[in-house]
């Protein structure tokens, strides 16, 4: 059995700040009257994942409701509330998304940026990128290598936006930041096995 590492997802007590990786994917978050709440939400491909980012926020001691949203897609997202004005504003220049300077990014953010938009692929793993924002792609990238993951950007035309993360050692060090699968995610999480 490994180290437990003091940035792994299990290693601290979930905290509100850690919805901050919802946001480094195609997560949004919308403040309202003049910063006084805000509101984090996100469009999922699979309903396991809304599962598993509501029992996430509910670990936060915020309830998240999933829905559908316009377009018919699986939507989560929470009430307008006052705990998340300091995320939002955090994350948002005007109301244009944008990662905050210095953004270090731990396990448990990872580990919901894993949720939200990560998938294996034969050459590694991707984390989703938001499609809205591409000036967070450069800055998110940097985060990740300063986390020990440095990655690769990926446009569309490759699968992108996002950030794939490859090799033997790495996929080691990201499932140790993220650590293990939800119940239903094991085909979305990263396995040391990949291949080099």
């Amino acid at each position: 059995m490994g180290q437990l590492s003091f940035y792994s997802a299990e290693a601290r007590t979930p905290r509100v700040a850690d919805l901050a990786g919802l946001l480094c994917g195609p997560g949004q978050a919308v403040s309202f009257g003049r910063g006084t709440a805000a509101r984090v939400s996100v469009v999922v491909p699979e309903r396991w994942r809304a599962a598993a980012l509501a029992g996430a926020f509910a670990e936060r001691g915020i309830e998240a409701e999933v829905g559908t949203s316009e377009e018919g897609h699986v939507l989560v997202r929470t009430a307008f509330r006052v705990d998340l004005t300091v995320l939002a504003a955090s994350w948002l220049r005007g109301a244009v998304k944008a990662v905050p300077p210095g953004f270090d990014l731990d396990g448990p953010a990872l580990r919901l940026w894993a949720l939200t938009a990560g998938h294996p692929v034969d050459s590694g793993y991707l984390l989703g990128l938001d499609p809205h924002a591409p000036d967070t792609h450069e800055p998110l990238r940097a985060a990740l290598a300063m986390a020990g993951l440095p990655a690769a950007l990926l446009g569309v035309r490759a699968g992108g936006p996002a950030l794939r993360v490859a090799g033997r050692r790495r996929i080691g060090r990201l499932v140790e930041l993220i650590g293990p699968p939800p119940r239903g995610a094991e085909a979305c999480w990263p396995a040391v096995a990949v291949s080099q």
